[in-house]
């Protein structure tokens, strides 16, 4: 089973700004629901850099979504690829400057999630639209 997702948004932040906030992936814990993100590879972020979202509520009950940028175009554009057991895919994200100022971010995701079957795609999507929209508006939210 497999769900794509598109989120689009505009920020008054500037592009150089939008993208620090979007590759702090540490932080991608403080905006996604029971979700804990560590970075596994030295600093700084580029190429073969991978981090692990472990998602659950405790040790036991949950899963970990290992992740490995594979395309780093600072500050334009970023693409991983996640190597789970659980969840597998991938997420890229492209970065452009408005007219006036500001900034556009668009995030695609293609996911597969291990036993979910076929008719279950529309209820991953609609969630995964909800849970990355979320996300990568606290992000880009003022104030970091």
């Amino acid at each position: 089973m497999t769900a794509r997702i598109r989120i689009v948004r505009d920020t008054p932040l500037s592009p150089d700004e939008a993208w620090l906030r979007l590759t702090d992936w540490e932080r991608h814990g403080d905006v996604v629901p029971l979700t804990r993100v560590t970075v596994t590879t030295p600093p700084p972020t580029a190429v073969g850099t991978v981090f692990v979202a472990r998602t659950g509520t405790a040790r036991r009950i949950g899963f970990d979504d290992p992740m490995e940028v594979v395309a780093w175009e600072p500050p334009r554009r970023c693409r991983l690829e996640k190597h789970g057991r659980v969840v597998t895919g991938w997420a890229e994200f492209e970065v452009r400057p408005l007219d006036g100022g500001g900034s556009r971010v668009e995030w695609l995701e293609e996911l597969a999630v291990w036993g979910l079957p076929k008719v279950a795609d529309p209820v991953l999507r609609a969630a995964g639209q909800w849970m990355f929209g979320r996300a990568v508006a606290g992000l880009l939210r003022d104030g970091g």
